[in-house]
């Protein structure tokens, strides 16, 4: 992590608690959401070599989240995270334990009780998070188990993942200019698959050139990024025909990701205007399919993506400047 963001761990064997005040270099509704959704969770979560994969998440009061850990072996670790209180972009508060693939708690392992305060710094964001136990027994069992180690590398695995987002936010283009473009998903061989079209248009790559994951700014702490994961696109940009533009970028399936004919190629409109984002947006999804609602996303833009009622696929995406501060 960066040094100069705040992080402290404490353990209170007077109230069986653990404390944990991180700061991340992110805007609160960023931090919040990759907290709060499944498809973020997954990306973090799980200290590696460990990854996390989501059964279920319904993440409201009385909801629940169902997640496994599964390490380099296929060893697989089921849990679940109850939730009790949730204040949108404030606070939420759960019941965390191990559980089988069901979600039947295990009774014999240590349960706690989590609440986690989200405090905006404007830039940056705190998370101040509050672990407590039934009896000390139980505190002293999970700190045995190495939950310092493993949470702290966790939370870098987020600090990595903000890092990723803000690299995409910071290389947008300055106007907002309309424009259509083809996005094009690959698992791993976008660049084979550009290198070609610039032949056959006769045209050079635009924006910031080729942007590889391996170009991401490393930190202290971070996890690392597998070798060849690093030689990926991660963004590209080609002006062909009549200066339509393809953008393409990898999906590696080691972040979670999976390609398949049908879902790997989306027409993506760029509107000169918010309202006008939301109208094409609500307008092509009527019998369609929503895959991701329209908002406001923390790489600077207003995105949403869907399959109309014809089986297109769609991104309508409205680049805020890079200047502004939404």
């Amino acid at each position: 992590m960066n040094p100069n963001l705040r992080f402290e761990f404490t353990v209170n064997k007077d109230t069986n608690s653990v404390n944990v005040k991180r700061e991340f270099a992110a805007e609160l509704p960023v931090v919040w959401d990759a907290w709060t959704k499944p498809e973020l969770l997954d990306q973090w979560w799980a200290p590696k070599p460990y990854i996390t994969r989501t059964k279920t998440m319904d993440f409201r009061e009385d909801g629940h989240w169902l997640y496994a850990m599964i390490g380099p072996d296929d060893t697989t670790h089921w849990c679940r995270a109850d939730y009790q209180h949730i204040a949108h972009l404030d606070q939420f508060s759960g019941l965390d334990a191990f559980c089988d693939d069901s979600g039947k708690v295990n009774t014999a392992l240590p349960r706690s009780l989590w609440t986690n305060t989200f405090t905006d710094q404007g830039a940056t964001t705190i998370v101040d998070i509050l672990i407590q136990y039934d009896h000390l027994a139980d505190l002293e069992k999970v700190i045995e188990m190495g939950f310092k180690e493993g949470f702290t590398m966790a939370l870098g695995n987020l600090d990595q993942y903000l890092e990723a987002r803000s690299s995409l936010r910071n290389s947008l283009r300055a106007d907002n200019q309309p424009r259509v473009c083809s996005y094009l998903n690959f698992p791993g061989n976008t660049e084979d698959a550009f290198l070609f079209y610039r032949t056959v248009f006769k045209s050079e790559f635009s924006g910031n050139g080729i942007q590889r994951f391996g170009d991401l700014p490393p930190q202290v702490d971070h996890p690392p990024i597998a070798e060849h994961v690093k030689q990926m696109i991660l963004h590209i940009e080609l002006p062909i025909t009549g200066n339509h533009i393809l953008m393409g970028t990898d999906a590696p399936k080691e972040m979670g990701f999976t390609v398949t004919l049908g879902n790997n190629m989306h027409i993506s409109i760029e509107p000169d205007s918010r309202d006008d984002a939301e109208r094409i947006f609500n307008e092509l999804s009527e019998g369609g399919k929503i895959t991701m609602p329209i908002q406001d996303m923390f790489w600077g833009a207003f995105f949403g993506s869907l399959t109309d009622q014809y089986g297109i696929n769609w991104m309508v995406n409205f680049k805020y400047p890079v200047s502004s501060e939404a």
